[in-house]
């Protein structure tokens, strides 16, 4: 009889822990019904990145001493420098200089560690392409600047998250009768109709 009960207790406790463990999984998911949507539109609505944000690098040529600090800081050592010694002037001549963004994890140490500040980080972060040997960029490509989002007329840049009240980034806990940073697409679409 001792042994019936005990396995109906430690049947009861195992049923009450499930039903713990349901109940927080249900908590998580009523907290996200609650939520406001905060899709952003991409190809017509780009979010601007922040002023820290670690993008394409920018490669001025001109600045470069070919003194391989990047190669030797980058954690995967990628950045490939091509130079040969000029005995004339007793300096190195830089001939190539190329950064395989496929590979690189954009950590910024290459930028953080050179001397004399050829290398940048860029807001460019649109580097999809068909072929993966397209994103190894060589000097010229890497020198081109990228193109800014607020300039597009065909993009609305985005400082804030457009589903939620001017100067909130967080969809939690607002209150109900919040007004809204943009539109909604159906009522973009409406508006488009009327005109």
């Amino acid at each position: 009889m001792l042994k019936f009960l005990k396995q109906v207790g430690d049947y009861t406790k195992e049923a009450i822990q499930a039903a713990k463990y349901i109940g927080q999984g249900l908590s998580v998911t009523f907290d996200h019904m609650q939520r406001r949507p905060i899709t952003v539109q991409y190809p017509y609505e780009k979010l601007i990145p922040s002023e820290r944000f670690r993008g394409r690098i920018h490669f001025e040529f001109d600045k470069c001493i070919s003194c391989e600090v990047c190669v030797r800081v980058c954690p995967i050592n990628l950045p490939v420098v091509d130079w040969e010694f000029n005995k004339e002037t007793k300096k190195k001549k830089l001939n190539h200089y190329s950064i395989d963004f496929g590979v690189c994890i954009f950590c910024g140490n290459c930028v953080e560690y050179c001397p004399t500040n050829c290398l940048s980080m860029t807001e460019e972060y649109e580097l999809c392409t068909y072929d993966r040997h397209e994103l190894n960029f060589d000097n010229v490509a890497m020198g081109r600047l990228p193109a800014n989002v607020t300039q597009n007329p065909m993009v609305t840049p985005l400082r804030e998250l457009v589903y939620l009240p001017q100067g909130v980034m967080d969809p939690h806990g607002l209150p109900d009768g919040s007004n809204r940073a943009g539109k909604l697409p159906a009522e973009i679409l409406e508006e488009a109709e009327a005109k």
